[in-house]
């Protein structure tokens, strides 16, 4: 266990998987619950991540949900920042990757993969913050990050236009996930459907003369793309935007290969 003035003056880590030993767990030690260990805590975290969100998450909060003491908890984790970083990780296994070498189409390998990361995203709205937080390190982050480089290898990008790719597709679902995210836990604190809440905000939106010809404008999208319902909406939306994104990848292949042949 670390005490919490070192932990004070010593200079922030980059990463808990990069503190060079092994993690704290198993069999009880020092008067510790014997039910303790490091992947129950992380999975308590998770939950309540998931239930009252990253602001109102604390040590303290946590150890009165394993009926612990919070230096119980310093005994597995260093730091908060520790623990946050083992909850991503956790969340990302819980994404199914493709076989890069099944045969399957590389189009649908990277839909499957945008899929599940905007899923992730979606049921777990504390994750985006984090993704920008940390280094991203861990066993199932890194897992699906290179699961996407295969994947994207086999799209016939060269090697130089690939990450540019990745982020084409990657940081775009990070944004869609994102604001879908928090736009479902803002209606879920409303106490409201999806549905009630933007018909709502609609209604009052085109109750206002001086937004007449944005509404009017708005609501003409929203009819165009179809959908009677927010979800029907997003998942148009979403459609649409993958495959503009494999058109541009398409389209960057086609080009590279006539480069090489001289045209």
């Amino acid at each position: 266990m670390v005490r919490a003035a070192d932990r004070a003056e010593r200079p922030a880590r980059t990463s808990v998987w990069l503190e060079g030993k092994a993690p704290r767990g198993g069999s009880a030690r020092g008067g510790q619950p014997s039910s303790l260990d490091r992947d129950r805590i992380t999975e308590v975290t998770v939950r309540l991540l998931d239930a009252e969100g990253l602001a109102k998450f604390s040590m303290r909060r946590l150890a009165a949900e394993l009926n612990v003491t919070a230096m119980s908890v310093y005994w597995y984790v260093d730091t908060k920042d520790d623990l946050l970083e083992l909850a991503l990780d956790a969340v990302f296994g819980e994404l199914e990757l493709p076989d890069p070498e099944s045969g399957e189409d590389w189009r649908d390998q990277l839909r499957a993969l945008a899929v599940g990361y905007r899923g992730l995203l979606v049921r777990h709205p504390w994750v985006s913050p984090l993704v920008g937080t940390f280094l991203n390190i861990g066993p199932h982050s890194m897992a699906f990050s290179l699961r996407v480089q295969e994947v994207v290898r086999n799209t016939g990008l060269s090697l130089r236009r690939q990450s540019g790719a990745i982020s084409a597709v990657f940081q775009w679902v990070y944004g869609f996930g994102t604001i879908e995210g928090h736009f479902v836990q803002r209606c879920a604190s409303a106490g409201m459907t999806q549905d009630e809440y933007f018909h709502q905000a609609m209604n009052t939106f085109s109750g206002h003369p001086q937004f007449a010809e944005n509404y009017e404008s708005a609501a003409g999208l929203m009819e165009a793309r179809g959908g009677d319902t927010v979800e029907e909406m997003r998942e148009r939306d979403f459609s649409v935007a993958f495959e503009l994104v494999v058109a541009g990848i398409e389209t960057m292949v086609a080009r590279e290969a006539l480069r090489e042949a001289g045209g």
